[in-house]
């Protein structure tokens, strides 16, 4: 079964304030990897506390917070920035 990525806004912008080569890298993985797996929390690791209702997927340095939507076979990315900041609230 294949999954439907989409971006959010804030995560089209983050994408677009990293580096292309990891940026590239991130793209890949969701797509080939995250959005090609019959189970995409396989892959992934729950959040807990306040953000629980989300996934997280590691690519190198960077995260990547998503929200999977099983009745609509959609992931939501909702967040990507590198490790040391992302679950920071702002």
């Amino acid at each position: 079964m294949a999954w439907d990525i989409d971006y959010s806004d804030t995560a089209k912008k983050q994408l677009k304030g990293i580096d292309r080569q990891i940026a590239g890298r991130i793209l890949d993985y969701m797509v080939e990897k995250v959005g090609e797996a019959d189970n995409p929390r396989s892959l992934g690791k729950a959040l807990r506390g306040p953000l629980g209702d989300f996934w997280r997927y590691r690519v190198g340095d960077h995260r990547i917070i998503c929200d999977i939507q099983d009745k609509n076979i959609v992931i939501l990315v909702l967040q990507i920035a590198n490790r040391k900041g992302v679950y920071r609230r702002k």
